[in-house]
């Protein structure tokens, strides 16, 4: 199966966003073609949690997994980190007081 380019991704997951009225910026832009992408959800409540993806080499599959949690400078200072060693990084902030990211519905996973 054709992986999709991370803009491409980008895209289609903004887009699914906006259509659940889920508020989203790019915080970070990263490589086009082939960059790693976090997502911050930014509950409004001055706390946070950032998804990365991690893929599974014994089942071969890939799921969004919990890289930090908690107040959300802490958050922010673990995404900042991440970025200081991978330029090509994307950052995408959500914003939902109901915890909303939809990282869990099908065809998000590719």
């Amino acid at each position: 199966m054709a992986r999709l380019t991370t803009d491409f991704w980008v895209a289609a997951y903004r887009a699914r966003l906006q259509l659940a009225s889920i508020p989203a910026f790019v915080t970070a832009k990263g490589d086009a073609t082939a960059g790693a992408v976090l997502v911050k959800l930014n509950t409004l409540d001055g706390e946070a949690i950032c998804f990365q993806r991690s893929f599974d080499l014994q089942s071969g599959t890939r799921a969004w997994v919990v890289l930090a949690q908690g107040p959300e400078r802490d958050v922010d200072a673990s995404i900042a980190k991440q970025r200081s060693f991978d330029a090509d990084l994307w950052v995408i902030e959500v914003e939902d007081r109901d915890g909303r990211h939809l990282l869990d519905e099908d065809g998000l996973d590719t």
